[in-house]
């Protein structure tokens, strides 16, 4: 997983997702960076921000991403230009 913040400038930080879990109305999504530093990231998202990343995982252009095989076994993605 690659990060950018806009407090970071052109800085892109590598990561991992490492758990989520359910904590009363929110689900706490727990990511790693490894490079350049090492963080723990933490996301609280409610049913509403669930429903929105859902709903925008439903576009054919994310649909036909995630059921490409090609997506299964690549190892080593390129990292983007700009994202």
């Amino acid at each position: 997983m690659l990060m950018r913040s806009t407090g970071l400038g052109k800085t892109m930080l590598r990561g991992k997702v490492d758990s989520m879990q359910r904590n009363g109305d929110y689900l706490i999504l727990l990511v790693d960076t490894v490079e350049p530093v090492q963080w723990r990231v933490r996301v609280a998202m409610n049913f509403g921000d669930l429903a929105s990343v859902i709903k925008s995982c439903a576009t054919a252009s994310i649909m036909s991403f995630i059921l490409a095989p090609k997506q299964w076994f690549n190892k080593e993605p390129k990292d983007p230009n700009e994202f």
